[in-house]
């Protein structure tokens, strides 16, 4: 198979995605963690646009990057300028990356009424900067921009593009609009691949919900380079996502682009970025999201418990994921004995019937356990016969109190049966939750001192019946974590200190089973 080459622009293209700003740290984290991933070039920003990026390639420099290409990324020379008075050709070189990709219109309607200049211009600008550059010894990635709409509405002005950018190491058929459907882009690909003897690469965005299809289309019309950002992260709806692009080329088209062993590393690496460039990860992305390999009807997980391979189109392992049984009202007895197998619980047929009995008893009464995966997992510890419940609750008290010219007071008191002793606390709060939370941590403090790592980290509140406005049943999740551990837990009643007292007791419960 020929050699497929990732070009990973995460760094540029996807910081243009508006909810993203990411600082020179964060930038020269994610180039290291690409670069030993196994990513073959780095598109690191544009240095004639900001001093960050500036500073970027000054720092990234002295980086190990191993076989990755660190690229700089620029336009082709200003109309009417000599490539050695323009500014932005100066900064690419004095980024001194191996590689920098220039961009320059393919599209002749954008080089009238974008450049403002003639077709003539645009075509002398692409031939010389690239010519330029090559002149001082870089590697030139052409990135023909809004190549596909070009060629559509122009070919020859679109192909005399790539002829006179000849001199490039890649012709880069930039999908800028992301209008494009997969069958357009491979035969154009492949138009273009038998036209031309130098290596073609595409940039596809995702506009239209395509551009990973978009990119797979272009590997059978030809290319050779893909183009791409981690989670698909880029300017309006986002970039053709590397991560299913890598996972689709390896497991499903056999292009050895990575090792094994690296592809095992996915899933942690699409998290990683998630995490630097702080955004809620998308936990239903193909390959490597938490529910990418969850199941949730019962017949499936019945005959995944016979034949693994049976509702799962790979190995998740392959991908660093895992396989995992979602509780719920659909579940079958299949769920429930998957569960316990992982936690290492064996269960009888009329164990696991009593618990999915009561499980769907329990969502009927307004809990949900597909979220809350925490409260599953210690019925099926309250199970084992050696269990020994950490606590036991015998009675609560929480008032809410306003009186004129004081703000409110929010009051707990709780009575529980901790190793055999009678604990009574009581404690102030900023409400009845915060006051109740607090309360029952300290009548467990003293005799588990693990949970004081236990922290709340959010508190989500449902009403289920809106057409019952204040007397709708409650639904209450609640996240916590202990160093790197996380857990939820639910409760449910019309009363939402009931609900609220069951999701937390649990959660307390459940970090003294793991904890432990």
């Amino acid at each position: 198979m020929p050699k497929i080459f990732l070009y990973d622009t995460t760094l540029r293209d996807g910081t243009q995605r508006e909810d993203i700003s990411l600082s020179i740290e964060d930038k020269l984290v994610i180039a290291k963690r690409l670069a030993d991933f196994g990513i073959h070039y780095i598109e690191g920003g544009w240095p004639g646009s900001n001093p960050k990026d500036a500073e970027f390639f000054a720092r990234a420099s002295r980086l190990d990057l191993g076989e990755a290409k660190l690229t700089s990324f620029g336009s082709t020379r200003l109309k009417n300028t000599r490539c050695e008075q323009d500014a932005n050709l100066q900064a690419l070189l004095d980024s001194a990356t191996p590689a920098v990709t220039l961009v320059g219109k393919s599209w002749d309607y954008h080089v009238s009424h974008v450049l403002n200049t003639t077709p003539e211009e645009n075509l002398n600008m692409i031939r010389e900067s690239v010519a330029y550059m090559k002149s001082k010894g870089r590697e030139v990635i052409f990135d023909a921009e809004h190549f596909f709409d070009g060629y559509l509405a122009n070919p020859d002005y679109a192909l005399a593009t790539l002829e006179v950018a000849a001199d490039a190491d890649w012709l880069v058929l930039c999908e800028t609009n992301g209008g494009c459907l997969p069958w357009q882009v491979e035969e154009i690909v492949r138009s273009v691949s038998q036209r031309l003897s130098i290596p073609i690469g595409v940039h596809c965005h995702n506009d239209s919900g395509c551009a990973v299809a978009n990119s797979l289309a272009a590997v059978r019309g030809g290319a050779r380079q893909l183009q791409g950002t981690i989670n698909g992260y880029g300017e309006r709806v986002g970039n053709a996502n590397l991560i299913t692009i890598i996972a689709n080329l390896q497991l499903k088209m056999n292009h050895p682009v990575v090792s094994a062993e690296r592809l095992r590393e996915l899933t942690a690496l699409s998290r990683y970025v998630a995490e630097v460039v702080n955004l809620k990860y998308d936990e239903h992305s193909p390959y490597c999201g938490h529910s990418a390999f969850a199941h949730k009807g019962g017949i499936h997980v019945a005959a995944m418990l016979k034949a693994r391979d049976s509702y799962q189109h790979i190995d998740p392992c392959l991908v660093g994921n895992e396989m995992r049984s979602v509780i719920s009202e659909l579940s079958g007895r299949g769920n429930i004995v998957y569960q316990a197998q992982a936690m290492g619980i064996d269960l009888n047929r009329d164990e696991a019937q009593r618990v999915l009995n009561h499980i769907k008893q329990l969502e009927h009464e307004g809990f949900t356990f597909e979220a809350a995966e925490a409260s599953v997992q210690l019925m099926l510890h309250q199970l084992r016969t050696d269990y020994v419940a950490p606590f036991e609750l015998i009675d609560f008290f929480v008032i809410n109190e306003r009186r004129q010219g004081r703000s409110l007071l929010a009051e707990a008191m709780v009575k529980i049966k901790v190793k055999g002793e009678i604990k009574f606390t009581a404690a102030e709060g900023n409400g009845p939750v915060n006051a109740l939370a607090t309360a029952l941590r300290d009548a467990l403090i003293g005799a588990y001192p693990i949970l004081e790592s236990v922290r709340l980290t959010d508190y989500k509140v449902r009403i289920l019946d809106s057409a019952t406005g204040t007397a709708s049943p409650t639904r209450v999740l609640m996240d916590f974590q202990s160093g790197e551990t996380a857990w939820t837990t639910v409760g449910a009643s019309p009363n939402i200190i009931e609900a609220s007292w069951r999701a937390l007791s649990d959660s307390m419960e459940y970090a003294l089973v793991i904890l432990a």
